[in-house]
């Protein structure tokens, strides 16, 4: 049976609970993914106490084990930003096309206080699952690497 949990600041989640979300992203975010060591400061800054950071994730669980997971930060922004992000969603391949992704976003956007902003890769499936809750493309997001 699917289980969904929360985790924020107050929880004051440990090193080895954000790990376990982390390597489950790591593995199962795909080509869409980044290094470890990001996801893990994400999920520092999510779910840190600090006044200047947060944001909280979501999981999905069966039998114990994490089979899906969404993490959002604060942008310490409103109005002119979203007041939300969402960093990382992803579930668990054996997984997909039974509602989790939407059963976690929607969790996600309940619980989050403000607007949520995304990036998706034009070419990731789970568009049409944003677009269905009402995201819409707004800007064409551009980064300058230095």
């Amino acid at each position: 049976m699917l289980k969904i949990e929360t985790l924020s600041a107050k929880d004051q989640a440990t090193y080895l609970q954000k790990k376990e979300i982390a390597d489950f992203l790591f593995v199962h975010l795909e080509k869409y993914g980044d290094p470890h060591q990001h996801i893990m400061n994400c999920l520092d800054y999510a779910l840190d106490q600090a006044v200047d950071k947060g944001g909280f994730s979501v999981l999905a669980r069966e039998d114990g084990k994490i089979v899906g997971a969404v993490v959002i930060n604060k942008t310490g922004m409103s109005g002119y930003i979203p007041e939300n992000i969402l960093v990382y969603i992803a579930v668990d391949a054996s997984q997909r096309g039974k509602g989790v992704g939407k059963k976690l976003m929607q969790t996600a956007i309940d619980l989050a206080k403000g607007d949520i902003a995304l990036h998706v890769e034009p070419d990731n499936p789970a568009r049409k699952l944003y677009e269905a809750l009402g995201f819409t493309n707004k800007y064409l997001e551009m980064r300058l690497k230095k």
